[in-house]
């Protein structure tokens, strides 16, 4: 790998300047699709699914633990397997106890559900220490009906939101091979609790699952967002004076 090129500081500040440039792009083209995804419509989850925990039988609105929003990890870890996915145990290696308290405070939970039986899970999550319950779908349409476990024999094959032709043109033909089904893959989906209605706003799949990035970035992926309001300084004339936060 190649070092950065050796410059003077005023090199180096102009070509700095000319970054932030792209930068600042960059973030508004992310906060306005933050937006579009906040504006997303939402589906009504009408079918009952129950999840084995630490603590016994618990159905996909007790996840929410009170709160008005449930971001699920699908965590891949098939029956057979005898540890979770390398990738996805990353994942949950990073979730700190005060980024789920962060999200907590934004009424959120954040659950980790694989289709492992409940004692291969507990045994797993024993062996890297850690503290976050793992819940299993094991005796559910969880992960087949959000397209994380794909069986042909049991569901239609989809894979961020592409059917069979699709996957096949785009050279994901290795997903259709039944062979090789069922097979686990990745992916994060948010819901929205409103009484006792839970209703699915937002599911991530593949390459998108990366863009978590700590609490923030969880809450971007969500319906309600990152309840943030900013309280701005008044300007000449006593209209806001808008700071460039990017």
């Amino acid at each position: 790998m190649s070092l950065p090129k050796i410059v003077s500081r005023d090199e180096w500040e102009a070509a700095r300047r000319e970054l932030l440039v792209s930068e600042k792009e960059a973030v508004r083209a992310k906060d306005a699709l933050n937006t579009r995804r906040r504006e997303l419509p939402m589906v009504r989850v009408d079918k009952d699914y129950f999840f084995e925990g630490p603590d016994g039988e618990k159905t996909l609105i007790d996840l929410f633990d009170g709160q008005d929003q449930l971001v699920v990890q699908h965590f891949m870890f098939h029956p057979d397997w005898e540890d979770g996915c390398g990738s996805c145990s990353a994942n949950v290696d990073e979730l700190s106890d005060g980024l789920l308290r962060h999200l907590r405070a934004r009424g959120t939970v954040y659950a980790v559900v694989a289709r492992a039986p409940i004692a291969k899970l507990e045994k797993y999550r024993a062996k890297r220490g850690w503290t976050i319950p793992l819940h299993s779908s094991y005796q559910s349409d969880f992960n087949y009906d959000f397209h994380v476990t794909i069986d042909e024999s049991v569901a239609p094959v989809q894979f961020n939101y592409r059917g069979p032709d699709e996957l096949r043109a785009a050279g994901f033909d290795w997903l259709l091979k039944t062979g090789d089904q069922p097979m686990e893959q990745p992916g994060m989906s948010c819901f929205l609790r409103v009484g006792d209605d839970v209703f699915h706003t937002y599911s991530t799949f593949a390459r998108g699952t990366e863009q978590m990035g700590g609490a923030y970035g969880i809450l971007d992926m969500t319906a309600l967002g990152r309840q943030e309001e900013w309280e701005l300084p008044k300007g000449r004339g006593g209209k806001p004076a808008v700071p460039d936060f990017t």
